[in-house]
């Protein structure tokens, strides 16, 4: 059932959202555009070595509490396999509580993938 929303609080959600998210073909533009990104995968080493983001940092679970490649001087854009993926939504939590500045990439790998963007290897 939908129910009628409070637009207040749904101005608030995407205001948060569009502060927080980005798209891949944004990143993407940012990226050719020479500014630097501070790009961190989140996903498994194995998934990681089989392709990703040119010059993103692998940072698996295993290893977010060494807060390896991430600055504290600009914002670090955080991704995980898929949209429906929540290891980059845990990771930008953990990451922020510890003063990280923080962006998750919507979509994931897989978005990245869909829009047939250059990939790293």
């Amino acid at each position: 059932m939908i129910t009628l929303t409070d637009t207040r609080k749904a101005v608030e959600f995407f205001e948060a959202k569009l502060e927080f998210t980005t798209g891949p073909v944004e990143l993407n533009s940012t990226i050719e555009s020479g500014e630097y990104v501070n790009i961190i995968d989140v996903r498994s080493k194995e998934d990681f070595s089989k392709g990703h983001i040119p010059g993103a940092v692998n940072l698996p679970k295993e290893r977010w509490n060494s807060f390896y490649g991430l600055s504290k001087e600009r914002s670090n854009v955080v991704y995980c396999y898929t949209q429906q993926c929540h290891l980059a939504t845990k990771a930008c939590k953990l990451f922020a509580e510890n003063a990280y500045p923080v962006i998750e990439l919507e979509g994931g790998f897989e978005g990245w993938q869909k829009h047939s963007l250059p990939i790293g290897r």
